[in-house]
């Protein structure tokens, strides 16, 4: 063997090495993109920062309350009546619409736990059956995952303890995550329904959107000042 071939091998046996280290890393952060991506849709939860108004003690004192919400009511409604403000972590609501295989639990407030239960309100949004605007938000590999199928003039029916809601879907569009504005609170009462549209990458900036307005309402009981 002369010296350029023994040149070579050690050359070989020294790179080896490096490049099937390389490759091993490689491999390894694209099995990790997934992974981390599911990380950051239920810690970051992949919706805007500024609407998650999650209390800095959820992750070790959230009270997460269960309620059995009225399925069929059949005693007198009104047009108007009594809203009852849920507390944070409370289950108040079930949401439903011919898209969805079942009814959708909705929790008042937004954290990774609640988010794992069931669609999630902001705070900041106006009480189902107030005037504002309703904001609910779910996972898109979840809760809701079929949101997408939803089309214009669908029904969309919340259902609370208080009364029952019926909202019938105007738009369908896609925003940024920072455009803010869709999911702010308004003068105008509709009901605004959004998740993560989907990517086969993992999570986007961007959302779907099914924005409704109310159609018909039906309180259980007449709000106090009726009541004199």
């Amino acid at each position: 063997m002369n010296k350029k071939q023994a040149k070579d091998r050690l050359i070989i046996h020294i790179v080896t090495p490096f490049i099937l280290l390389f490759i091993c890393v490689g491999i390894l952060i694209a099995a990790m993109i997934k992974p981390a991506d599911k990380l950051k849709v239920y810690f970051n939860l992949a919706f805007m920062d500024n609407l998650k108004n999650t209390p800095d003690s959820a992750s070790s004192g959230l009270i997460i309350k269960e309620n059995d919400i009225i399925s069929e009511y059949d005693g007198e409604t009104f047009e108007e009546g009594e809203i009852v403000r849920p507390k944070f972590g409370e289950m108040y609501a079930l949401l439903s619409a011919g898209a969805f295989e079942s009814s959708i639990p909705v929790y008042w407030g937004s954290s990774s736990e609640l988010y794992e239960r069931g669609a999630c309100q902001a705070s900041s949004s106006a009480v189902i059956g107030d005037d504002g605007n309703t904001v609910i938000s779910a996972h898109q590999d979840t809760f809701f995952a079929e949101l997408d199928k939803i089309k214009t003039d669908d029904k969309i029916y919340l259902k609370t303890n208080y009364g029952e809601f019926e909202y019938t879907v105007k738009e369908i569009f896609v925003f940024n995550k920072k455009q803010s504005k869709y999911v702010s609170p308004s003068k105008t009462s509709k009901l605004t329904l959004y998740t993560c549209k989907k990517d086969v990458l993992g999570s986007s900036d961007e959302r779907l959107a099914v924005v409704c307005e109310p159609t018909a309402k039906k309180f259980y009981n007449k709000a106090e000042e009726d009541k004199k």
